[in-house]
């Protein structure tokens, strides 16, 4: 075998193996697997063992896996909480860029560089790439503020490094004019409102027509994230900015935990992120350290600056802001690793002779020390932080949150399921979801009709495989599929009930038809009724109805949060709606539950002012949630049972009654506070269905 390999499938084969045992080393030895192909780059790479050359290929797959890292940052990014903390991210941005900007022009200045030269090194050290992002994304913590803060300020060091680059670069080959610079300024305002304003338009028309076919929208994502590079290069700027703001601008289209986030993730991961670490190892020649002792003085400077930089930035930052020893230390691991503008930086620096082969290895070498540092940093206290936050969470929660889905329409069921998704994040929970089909005993053939519900169950669990979320399938057999739901919900422990409703009602007695109204009547279950016409990722804004007396309710706080973290998922604001509510202690009240969203309250003085005026103002893209309560407990209204019905004639497509948990059958008072007879209260006939 020749070598460097040439054979295509060869070198992708130990690629691959590379991929597969380094992370497992690494672990063993307690060290971020995302570390083992930088290392195993730097030992089978041209300037080691030579096994591999650092050819086309592997640079144009490692350039992918950059992107791909940068586009991931800007999907999970909270736009919410980067508006919100939009003052830190630029503090932090210029923090970290000129201070380690003015320690690498003083190592410059000191080892007798020109002034450009000098402030090119600066700058080369001001820039940081997100290695350690995978890791903070697994580890749960994408959404703290700190990681926001890291993620924004990311934004400002690499744009701010590439318009240096670009005046650098034009005075050093003569070009540096103020046409120069007004051409450089016209392209890249151009290009970031084509990017931020034309990417949300057709993306919203294109998921609302994709129908869920998971090829076409993973190639869509992908066509928007290698044009957006493409542009970028078009703008004179470097393709890792057109991926970040590709990335911010299919932000709210792409919600967590669904199928497609976990397609972009999985092939990230996988494959074009360990390509991305590989070639970075691949750059590294340790020999050029040993034949030229005079260079570690460089490259000890250098790491110094980088160093001392960083973390002077990311503590001056954490002192202002209050943030925790943990937070800080993963400011620091976020923002310490250097790969993307630091290379492109350096080596035109090289190509314009202002940089010396010394310096370009000195580079590559603090490029490997930072790229194993911030890893390391953002998984030890990315774990802590995590930690941290999960026993908060778990100290509010009493029960296993089992989320039940009753699937009888094909063409519905994914819309439940991405709804499910939504609302198994919203709720923390590790928990299967419990898709559920019920075959009425009395049909004939009904072995048929169980042949054909386990048929349509067998592609929910493909459905929600590829979101990664495990499923149990239920099948119930039962005289009345309202009682083979109830049994459902009581064998399995469930406290979250979704059934979709398609708008029409069996009789004009039902509310929504005998099998909701039935197990409504028999269940104290949060449930949602859901009428989904569109796609939740295209959702503009959530619309909350809070009906008069609802916030007694024993659930309603309960259903808030979930009802936020909803609107934090997809990234829509919410217009709340009070029904002769005071405005001022819902504001309170919304300020109290996290996350925090941005939030419209209006007071509606009456149903009639709601239906005659409020309820014209909706809008096609909207996401009417209203909060609801069973007959003969306490907040119900007779004005609720005609809620769903005038939902269903009017313009937003989507619609969800929410129906708080219940505390206890012992608990449900009537609308005057009188306790219902249960016999009175669940009091039905089966036979209607």
């Amino acid at each position: 075998m020749n070598i460097p390999v040439q054979e295509p499938v060869i070198i992708f084969g130990i690629a691959i193996i590379v991929f597969l045992v380094s992370p497992l080393i690494m672990n063993k030895l307690r060290i971020p697997g995302i570390i083992g192909p930088i290392v195993a780059g730097i030992i089978i790479g041209p300037n080691g063992f030579g096994l591999l050359a650092l050819d086309e290929t592997i640079k144009l797959l490692g350039a992918v896996g950059l992107l791909f890292i940068i586009f991931i940052a800007g999907l999970e990014l909270d736009i919410d909480g980067f508006k919100r903390y939009r003052h830190r991210s630029i503090l932090f941005g210029l923090l970290s860029f000129f201070i380690p900007l003015i320690f690498g022009t003083a190592i410059g200045l000191y080892v007798e560089f020109g002034w450009a030269a000098a402030i090119l090194l600066g700058s080369i050290l001001g820039s940081h790439t997100l290695l350690g992002y995978p890791i903070a994304s697994r580890l749960g913590i994408a959404k703290n503020k700190a990681v926001t803060t890291a993620i924004g300020g990311t934004l400002m060091t690499d744009t701010l490094a590439m318009l240096f680059l670009a005046v650098i670069a034009g005075a050093a080959s003569g070009e540096l004019s103020l046409q120069f610079g007004i051409t450089l300024a016209l392209s890249t305002v151009a290009f970031v409102l084509f990017i931020m304003i034309g990417t949300p338009k057709i993306s919203k028309w294109f998921f609302r027509n994709s129908h869920n076919e998971g090829t076409l929208e993973f190639n869509f994502v992908m066509t928007v994230l290698f044009v957006s590079g493409s542009l970028a290069l078009f703008a004179g700027l470097q393709p890792i900015i057109g991926a970040f703001l590709a990335g911010l601008a299919l932000n709210r289209y792409i919600y967590d935990h669904g199928v497609l986030m976990n397609r972009i993730r999985f092939s990230a991961n996988a494959l074009f992120i360990p390509f991305f670490l590989l070639s970075v190892g691949m750059l590294m020649d340790l020999k050029v350290l040993m034949k030229d002792p005079s260079a570690w003085i460089l490259t000890l400077l250098i790491l110094a600056g980088v160093i001392i930089g960083k973390a002077l930035a990311g503590w001056i930052a954490s002192k202002v802001y209050n943030y925790s020893k943990a937070e800080n230390r993963v400011i620091f691991g976020l923002s310490i690793s250097q790969a993307a503008a630091t290379l492109a930086s350096t080596l035109i620096g090289f190509q314009l002779e202002l940089l010396d082969q010394a310096t370009v290895n000195a580079v590559i070498i603090m490029i490997l020390v930072t790229c194993i540092i911030g890893p390391y940093m953002t998984e030890k206290y990315g774990r802590k932080l995590s930690t941290a936050d999960e026993a908060e969470e778990e100290s509010t929660v009493e029960s296993p949150e089992r989320i039940l889905i009753p699937v009888a329409n094909p063409d519905t069921m994914e819309s439940l399921l991405d709804l499910a998704f939504v609302i198994r994040q919203a709720k923390m929970t590790e928990e299967p979801l419990y898709p559920l089909s019920v075959v009425r005993k009395d049909v004939k053939q009904a072995e048929h009709q169980v042949a054909r519900a386990e048929k349509m169950l067998g592609h929910a669990v493909m459905y929600c495989s590829g979101a990664e979320v495990p499923v149990r399938l239920l099948t119930r057999v039962d005289e009345n599929v309202g009682r083979g739901i109830e049994r459902a919900v009581a064998e399995e422990r469930i406290t979250t009930i979704i059934a979709g409703w398609n708008g029409l009602k069996s009789t004009e007695k039902r509310l929504f038809g005998g099998v909701i109204d039935n197990f409504l009547d028999h269940t104290n279950q949060r449930t949602i009724i859901a009428k989904l016409g569109h796609p939740l990722n295209t959702t503009d804004r959530l619309v909350l109805l809070i009906p008069q007396n609802v916030h007694q309710k024993p659930g309603f706080k309960d259903s808030l949060k979930i009802i936020k973290q909803i609107s934090a998922q997809l990234n829509a604001p919410i217009h709340c709606l009070l029904l002769r509510g005071e405005k001022e202690i819902f504001q309170k009240v919304f300020n109290h539950i996290k996350p925090v969203t941005p939030t419209v309250f209006t007071t509606v003085e009456s149903w009639e002012e709601l239906y005659r005026d409020r309820v014209e103002e909706l809008r096609k893209n909207d996401l009417v949630i209203v909060i609801s309560a069973r007959k003969g407990t306490i907040a119900w209204h007779p004005q609720l049972e005609l809620v769903p019905e005038k939902m269903a004639t009017v313009i937003p497509e989507s619609f969800l009654i929410f129906y708080p948990t219940e505390a206890s059958e012992v608990d449900i008072r009537g609308a005057r506070g009188t306790e219902v007879p249960r016999e009175l209260l669940f009091k039905k006939d089966y036979d209607e269905m």
